[in-house]
Parts: C-alpha cells; structure tokens; sequence
C-alpha cells in the first residue's frame, strides 16, 4: 500500500488526534499505578481507547457524510477517495474491537481490590457515548456534553484497574468505586472538551461572537477544575503532593495562552481564525494531561506524555486535525 493509499485513511481517524486519546489513558492509568504496568493490563487499555477513539472519527464522518458533501466535498468519504459503506464497517468493528479490549483489561488485572467489571463498563459506556454523539446528539445542544463525556471516560478507563476506595460503601457504590480526585481531573478534561467541541461547531462558516464567547468560557472552566484537582489528592501520600502546588500556575499560564487564542476568535470568527484556536487546544490537551502527570507521578512521566505533542505537531501539519 503506497502512501497516496495510506494518507485518506489517517485523514479519516484524525492520526494527530489520535495522541491526545494516548495520552488521556496513559495519564489515567499512572495516576492509579506507579509505573505503565503491568503492560498486559496496560496495553488492553491502550488499545481500547485507541480503537474507540478512531471509531469516533470515522462514524463522524460517515454519519456527516452529506453535510460534508456540502462543506467538506475534499474529505476522504465525500470525494470518493474511502466508500461510505467500508468507513461504517470499518468504525463499527473498531467500536467492538475497543469494547472487547476494555473487557479483557478488566479481567486480566490480578489486583485484589480492583472491580474486574469496571473497565468493560467504562469502555462500553464510552462506545455508547460515541454513538450517540456521532449519530444522534452531534447538532444538538447536547453535543458538546456528549463529547465531554466521551473524553472523561477515556481517562476513568485508563483508573478503572485502580483499588476501590473504602470509605462510605453508599457513595462508592454510586461513584462505581473511582476516587474524588480522579473524577475531578477527568471532570476537568471533560469540561474543556465540552468547551472545545461548542467552539468549534460552526467551525467551517462564520461563527456567532456570543456563541464563540461562552464555548471560551467553558473552555477556562476546564482548566480551572484541573488546577484545582491537586487538592482533593489525599494528605500524606509524598508521591502525589511533590509537584501538586506547580499545577495551579501551570494551568493559569495555560489558561491564558488558550484564552488569548478564542478571544482572537471571538473578536475576528471566522474560520481561519477560528480553526487556528481549535487547534491549539487539541494540542494543549496533552498539556493538561501531563500537568495532570506531574501532580500524582512527577515530572519523568509528564515529560513522557508532554513529547506526545511531537507526533502530534509533526502529523498535524501534513494531516488536519479538525
């Protein structure tokens, strides 16, 4: 297969995109373990965020398919370049194929206060949370909580093979045993995404400044929540509280480098301008990963999650991201 084979294929899952989903999970998973092992419980997660994350991309796009035969007529379904019936095969079977490795991480993970279901559950719930945006919720005012969604699972996938915690066995059982920190951090992603997916919905026209204001908004709320995770980690733990006190300035220097990006948006909507924010927060996800990192693993971890952006940056200029 020559690379002209190739290319439409890696336009049709986003190949840059595909980094911040690697390293939502990798975060996730460092935050409830120590090290990215064991690799036969790591690697399943890492698969089935992968899979699920490029069977969004391509059921995007199938199911957009006469809208972008409108707007987008040089994408890989509208212009013939990838059929339409093979891109829905092809994003139904890496849907289950990602559901089935949530599952397996589950069941292979040998820890003795992990809930062997949870990871199946997370992922499958994440599967339906792609449907349903793809299919359903995309154009509607839900949309961007749905996507929200859909990344907060991703990082609750990559902690689903942690211990369960043990205080108030009402609440765990509601929280499906996940800490509140973790909900917090993932919460916090959740939010910026919300907020990344509102500004960008009319990203091919002229935008709407009221529109584009409150999407920046939710986008701030984001890193404000993931500024302040770091204080509900729990006291004493030296391995989570080291670079804790970093975080809150790291996100407010974040935050205003994102912010000046949308409010240039804001003042001038239209698509060049508006796509050229879009994308720095696509990128900047990986840095609040890593800030993430640095909280609960230290600064070797965030470094390895912070180069993430090197594929990411690279691809991205030869494939689009948006």
């Amino acid at each position: 297969m020559n690379l002209g084979m190739i290319k439409p294929y890696l336009q049709l899952i986003r190949i840059p995109n595909l980094f911040t989903a690697i390293a939502d999970v990798t975060v996730g998973f460092l935050f409830v373990h120590t090290a990215l092992d064991p690799p036969a419980v790591f690697l399943p997660l890492l698969a089935a965020s992968c899979l699920l994350y490029m069977a969004g991309m391509v059921l995007n796009d199938f199911y957009d398919y006469d809208v972008d035969l409108r707007d987008r007529p040089h994408r890989p379904l509208p212009s013939g370049r990838i059929q339409r019936k093979w891109a829905g095969w092809l994003g139904y079977w890496m849907l289950g194929s990602g559901v089935a490795c949530g599952w397996i991480a589950g069941y292979v993970y040998t820890g003795e206060a992990g809930l062997a279901w949870r990871s199946g559950a997370v992922a499958t719930t994440l599967a339906a949370c792609v449907v349903l945006y793809d299919r359903l919720l995309k154009w509607t005012p839900l949309g961007p909580i749905a996507m929200g969604a859909c990344r907060m699972l991703n990082l609750l996938l990559g902690m689903s093979t942690a211990a369960v915690v043990t205080w108030s066995a009402g609440w765990r059982s509601l929280l499906l045993g996940y800490e509140p920190a973790q909900l917090l951090a993932a919460g916090g992603i959740g939010v910026y995404i919300a907020g990344v997916t509102w500004y960008a919905r009319t990203e091919a026209s002229v935008s709407s400044r009221l529109h584009l204001a409150g999407a920046t908004s939710t986008i701030l709320a984001g890193i404000g929540i993931v500024a302040m995770f770091p204080r509900s980690l729990p006291i004493g733990l030296d391995r989570w509280n080291a670079y804790a006190d970093r975080v809150p300035w790291l996100m407010l220097t974040l935050a205003l480098l994102i912010g000046w990006r949308c409010l240039r948006g804001v003042w001038r909507p239209d698509p060049q301008f508006v796509q050229a924010a879009i994308k720095v927060c696509l990128m900047s996800l990986i840095v609040l990963d890593a800030a993430i990192c640095l909280a609960v693993r230290g600064p070797i971890f965030a470094t390895g999650v912070i180069l993430l952006l090197i594929p990411t940056v690279t691809l991205g200029k030869w494939v689009y991201t948006t």
